[in-house]
């Protein structure tokens, strides 16, 4: 099972809110609004997901990590490297 389950219902409602926020961008968009506002709620979008895969992340690490750390072996060792190659991808986006 996921180790985001118990939170599930509140991912699910700041991915809902990061959509409206999406929709909100093309909506400005097709309303031809000023570049530097559509910028700005680019900023905010961006800033929301970051926030996002950082709580998701976090709760990966301190679940699905730790539990594999002490179980030992192949499996901790794989899910450390996974850890590791989606940090290096939040970092480089």
């Amino acid at each position: 099972m996921p180790s985001y389950s118990q939170e599930k219902d509140a991912y699910l409602k700041r991915l809902r809110r990061i959509e409206g926020q999406v929709r909100g961008l093309q909506r400005m968009v097709e309303e031809d609004k000023y570049c530097i506002d559509i910028l700005t709620q680019v900023a905010a979008a961006t800033k929301a997901l970051q926030a996002f895969s950082l709580e998701l992340l976090n709760e990966h690490l301190a679940t699905c990590v730790v539990h594999a750390a002490q179980a030992g072996g192949e499996e901790a060792e794989q899910k450390v490297k996974e850890a590791s190659e989606a940090i290096a991808r939040l970092v480089r986006s």
